[in-house]
C-alpha cells in the first residue's frame, strides 16, 4: 500500500468528524479502539510523505533513504521544491532538505516528455498531474504526467536515484535532463554525453536565503538500453545530436529520445557525488545495479527496519499515521556527503577521506539542537556520532565549527551559537568517546573567540561584545562583509543563544576537567540577566550604548530572531529558577504562563485554542504575546510548567500542540526544517522530551500511546529496550498520577540519560484530574548553572 489521493480524502474526513483522544484528533470508525493495541501493520504503509508539502511546511514527497545523498522527487515551481497546491511539476530533482525555508538543492530535474523538444526552461515543458494519480511511500514517488502521457516512479540508494518511465507508443520518447536549472542560484554547468546509454553533469551554484561559497554536484546518469537519438542545449538553443555521437557537449542540459512502440519502459539511474565526477561513476558502480523493483524493495526493507525501532501501541489509525510520519522526517537529514570510497569535499573546497565513519553534511543546527538531535542520538547513536565527528572535520578542515551547513559550505542562516547544544549534547549521550577534549577545543575556540574575516563563518559573531559587556548589542540593519544572518540584527535573542550554549559547555568543561573554564562559562550563563529589563519584566535587546531599544511592549519587541520577548522569555533553560526569580516568583511566573498559552481557553477547547489562538501564518513570527509552535524559540516552553510546580498543565499544553500535527498535506506546524517539528512531535508523544538542550535531561509529560517499545542500539544502551506504558491514556484520562521507573516510584518530572541506559521500562499511571505528583520544587529539572547569591 502507498499514499494515495484516496487515502488522504478518507483521511480528510475523519479529521473534520474526529475527536480528541489522547491529544490528538482521531477519526470516529476508530474511537472505539483508541487505547488498545492495534494488529500488527506494515510501518511504511502508515507514512504520509504528502505530510507538509501544503502551508509552507515545505517537506517533499518523493524517494529517499534515511540520511541518504539522494533526495529524488518532483518539483513544482515552489521555492524550495514541491507545493501540494500546484498543479504542474517541472522535473524530479536529485537533492532536497525537508522543511528549509528558502531555495536550496533541485540539482538536476529530470522530465519525461513525447514530441520534438522545443523548450529548455523547465517552467514551460511542464508536465500538468493530479493528486488522483499520485503516490508516495517511503522509498518510492510515482505520478501521471498528464500532459505527455507518461507515468514517472522514482526510488532511491544512499547515492542514486533511479526512475522509471512509462510512455505512450511512440518514436519520440524523450527524457530532458536540465543542469542549468535549480532551487538554487546556478553558477555554471556542464553536460556530457558519454556513449549511447551514459550522461553526465557538473552544476556548480550557490545560495540558501543569500549567496554563498559555490559548491559543485556531479551526477552521472545510465539508461538501461540505449537511446536512439540525444541533443543538448545552451541558453535556450537546441542542438541535435546522433545515435553513433559520444562528442562531450558542454550546456545547460540534455535531452534523450527512445522508440517506445514496441518496449514502453525506460529505466535510467543517476549516481551523485559532491567530489567529482569519478566518485559520481563509483557510486553509480557500487549502487546501482539491479532493477527499478529490486530498489524499490530494498528502499521499503529499509525504512521497515528504521521505523521499527519503534513500537507504539494504542491510539487509532490517524495518531499513528502522523506519529510514523513525523518518525519518518525525523530520519531524512542530515545527510551522507561521503562517497563509496570515503572521499568527501571538505569546507575547505579540498578533497579528504573519512576513515572508520561516514560523513555527514546539510546542518540546520539552530532548529535541529533542540529536538532531532536529542531522537537521533536515541535512535540512531551510530549515525549521530558519525554526524557529530563530520562537525569536527568541519572545523579541522575550515578552521571554525558551523553554524548553518549545506552540502560543501557555510551559508550563516540564523544567529546565535547552535553547534554548541548540537556538540555537547553528543557529549552528553556518549557519542563522542575518544574525541572528547578535539570536541572540547573546537567548542572553546568558538566559545571565545570570533572567526577571522577570511573565514567564511561569522560564528559568535558579537562575540567580542558579548565577552565585554555581557550582551550582545542590537545594531538593526548593521552592515556585515559575509552572506547569511547577523546576531547584532538579533541582539536580544543572540544573547540568550550564547548564554544557553556557555551553560552547556560549562557542564562539559567540569565533566572533563576544566574547572577554571567551567567556572567561566557557568558565569557567563548569567549573562541573560543582561538583556532582563526590570521596567517591563521581560528580555529585552540593548543598543551598542547600553540602552534597552525597541518598543518596551513585549509583543512588539525588537532584536529577537523570529519572534518577540514573550515567546524568548522561557529560553534559559539552563536557569530557570533563576528566571522565575526575574519575574516576580513561582505565581508570577505561572499566571505568565497562563497568559501565553491562553490556558483558561485550552482548557475548555484545546484544538480550537491551538489553532485560532496561538497560530497564525506560518511565518508570523513577531507581533504576538502568545506560544508559537510553529517555530523553534518556544519548542521548550510547554515543558517550562515543570519548573512551576504544575507538571499537569505541561501535558494539557503538549496535548493541544498535538492537535497540529496531522495526517493530512497541511500537518505540519511551520516549516518542519530538517525533521525539527517532527522529532518535536515524537518525543512529545512518547512522553520523553529534551528540555535542557545540550544537556542529558529529559522531562516527562503524559504520553499519548498506551505503551511505546524503544529498540536502542546495544552499544550504547546496554538494556538494548526501553518501554514507556500509559495505559488508558485519553483526552479525558491524560493526567499524570504517578511515575514508576523500574517499578520504583519517580517523583521527579524528568530522567536523565543513565536512567534510559539503565533503566528498562517507565510506567504512567493516568486519570481524569491532576494530582499531586511532580509539584514539588526538588522533583523540577535542576539548574545547570544555578544562580548565585547577589547575582542580578
Amino acid at each position: 500500500m502507498s499514499w494515495t489521493h484516496r487515502s488522504r480524502r478518507r483521511a480528510a474526513g475523519a479529521l473534520l468528524a474526529g475527536t480528541l483522544v489522547g491529544g490528538v484528533l482521531l477519526a470516529p470508525s476508530a474511537q472505539a479502539a483508541a487505547g488498545h493495541g492495534a494488529a500488527r501493520e506494515h510501518l511504511t504503509d502508515l507514512v504520509n510523505p504528502f505530510i507538509g508539502s501544503e502551508n509552507e511546511g515545505n517537506t517533499y514527497p518523493g524517494a529517499a533513504l534515511p540520511f541518504g545523498m539522494v533526495q529524488l522527487s518532483p518539483d513544482t515551481g515552489h521555492t524550495t521544491g514541491y507545493d501540494y497546491q500546484q498543479d504542474h511539476i517541472r522535473g524530479l530533482s536529485l537533492t532536497h532538505i525537508s522543511g528549509v525555508g528558502c531555495g536550496l538543492g533541485g540539482d538536476l530535474p529530470v522530465l519525461p516528455t513525447t514530441g520534438d523538444v522545443t523548450e529548455t526552461d523547465d517552467a514551460k515543458y511542464a508536465s500538468a498531474y493530479s493528486h488522483d494519480d499520485e503516490e508516495a511511500h517511503p522509498g518510492y514517488y510515482r505520478v501521471g504526467l498528464k500532459t505527455y502521457g507518461v507515468q514517472a516512479e522514482a526510488t532511491a540508494t544512499e547515492r542514486t536515484g533511479k526512475q522509471r518511465y512509462t510512455f505512450p507508443a511512440t518514436d519520440k520518447a524523450n527524457v530532458l535532463l536540465n543542469a542549468g536549472q535549480s532551487l538554487h542560484r546556478t553558477v555554471s554547468t556542464k553536460v556530457e554525453v558519454l556513449d549511447s546509454r551514459t550522461v553526465r553533469t557538473a552544476v556548480t551554484g550557490r545560495g540558501f536565503c543569500q549567496d554563498t561559497v559555490p559548491y559543485t554536484v556531479y551526477t552521472i546518469t545510465r539508461f538501461d538500453r540505449p537511446f536512439t537519438s540525444h541533443g543538448t542545449w545552451s541558453d535556450g538553443k537546441v542542438t541535435a545530436g546522433s545515435s553513433s555521437s559520444t562528442a562531450k557537449e558542454a550546456g545547460n542540459g540534455a535531452y534523450v529520445r527512445f522508440d517506445t512502440r514496441e518496449d514502453r519502459t525506460v529505466e535510467a539511474t543517476t549516481a551523485l557525488s559532491y567530489v567529482d565526477a569519478a566518485g559520481a561513476a563509483r557510486n553509480l558502480a557500487a549502487e546501482g545495479r539491479g532493477t527499478f523493483d529490486q530498489a524499490r524493495r530494498a528502499a521499503d526493507a529499509t525504512w521497515e527496519k528504521r521505523l521499527g525501532l519503534v513500537a507504539a501501541q494504542g491510539g487509532d489509525a490517524t495518531l499513528r499515521r502522523t506519529f510514523y510520519s513525523s518518525l519518518y522526517r525525523s530520519f531524512l537529514a542530515p545527510n551522507i556527503g561521503s562517497d563509496v570510497d570515503g572521499r568527501y569535499t571538505g569546507w575547505d573546497q579540498k578533497k579528504h577521506r573519512a576513515d572508520g565513519f561516514t560523513y555527514y553534511q546539510n546542518w540546520s543546527l539552530w532548529d535541529t539542537y533542540r529536538t532531532q538531535a536529542q531522537l537521533l542520538s536515541l535512535l540512531a547513536p551510530r549515525e549521530s556520532r558519525d554526524m557529530a565527528l563530520s562537525v569536527l572535520r568541519v572545523d579541522k578542515e575550515s578552521g571554525w565549527l558551523p553554524k548553518w551547513g549545506y552540502g560543501t559550505v557555510e551559508t550563516n542562516i540564523m544567529t546565535g551559537d547552535p553547534v554548541t547544544p548540537f556538540l555537547t549534547n553528543a557529549y552528553q549521550q556518549g557519542l563522542l568517546k575518544g574525541h572528547e577534549e578535539e570536541a572540547y577545543r573546537a567548542l572553546k575556540k568558538n566559545a571565545d573567540g570570533v572567526p577571522p574575516k577570511d573565514s567564511p563563518a561569522v560564528g559568535r559573531e558579537a562575540n567580542e561584545q558579548y565577552l565585554k559587556d555581557g550582551y550582545a548589542p542590537y545594531i538593526k540593519d548593521r552592515p556585515h562583509a559575509k552572506p547569511g544572518d547577523s546576531d547584532f540584527d538579533h541582539g536580544g535573542s543572540a544573547t540568550l543563544e550564547y548564554a544557553l550554549s556557555d551553560g552547556v559547555l560549562s557542564r562539559m568543561a567540569k565533566d572533563l576537567g576544566h574547572d577554571a573554564d567551567a567556572r567561566r562559562y557557568a558565569e557567563r550563563a548569567q549573562n541573560y540577566r543582561k538583556v532582563f529589563d526590570p521596567s517591563t519584566g521581560f528580555f529585552r535587546a540593548r543598543d551598542a550604548q547600553g540602552a534597552f531599544t525597541g518598543p518596551a511592549d513585549p509583543a512588539q519587541s525588537e532584536g529577537f530572531h523570529e519572534g518577540t520577548a514573550w515567546q524568548y522569555q522561557w529560553m534559559v533553560p539552563q536557569d530557570l529558577p533563576g528566571v522565575i526569580g526575574l519575574i516576580g516568583g513561582q505565581d508570577a511566573a505561572r499566571q505568565r504562563l497562563d497568559s501565553f498559552f491562553a490556558y483558561d481557553q485550552l482548557v475548555a477547547d484545546p484544538a480550537k485554542t491551538a489553532r485560532e489562538v496561538w497560530v497564525n501564518g506560518p511565518y508570523d513570527y513577531y507581533n504576538a504575546d502568545k506560544y508559537n509552535p510553529q517555530n523553534e524559540p518556544d519548542l521548550i516552553a510547554p515543558y517550562t510548567y515543570l519548573s512551576t510546580g504544575q507538571p499537569w498543565k505541561t501535558t494539557d499544553v503538549v496535548h493541544a500542540a498535538l492537535t497540529l500535527f496531522t495526517d493530512a498535506p497541511t500537518g505540519m506546524t511551520g516549516n518542519d526544517d530538517l525533521g525539527t517539528m517532527s522529532a518535536w512531535m515524537v518525543l512529545s508523544a512518547i512522553g520523553v522530551y529534551p528540555v535542557q538542550p545540550g544537556t542529558d535531561t529529559w522531562g516527562l509529560s503524559t504520553p499519548v500511546f498506551d505503551r511505546v517499545d524503544l529498540t536502542l542500539d546495544r552499544r550504547y544502551y546496554p538494556a538494548g529496550r526501553f518501554t514507556v506504558s500509559a495505559p488508558g491514556t485519553s483526552a479525558d484520562q491524560r493526567y499524570t498520577q504517578s511515575v514508576r521507573l523500574d517499578g520504583k516510584a519517580q517523583a521527579r518530572t524528568y530522567l536523565t540519560t543513565d536512567d534510559l541506559r539503565a533503566g528498562h521500562r517507565l510506567d504512567f499511571t493516568v486519570g481524569g484530574a491532576p494530582s499531586t505528583w511532580g509539584t514539588e520544587a526538588a522533583d523540577a529539572p535542576p539548574p545547570l548553572t544555578p544562580s548565585q547569591p547577589g547575582q542580578g
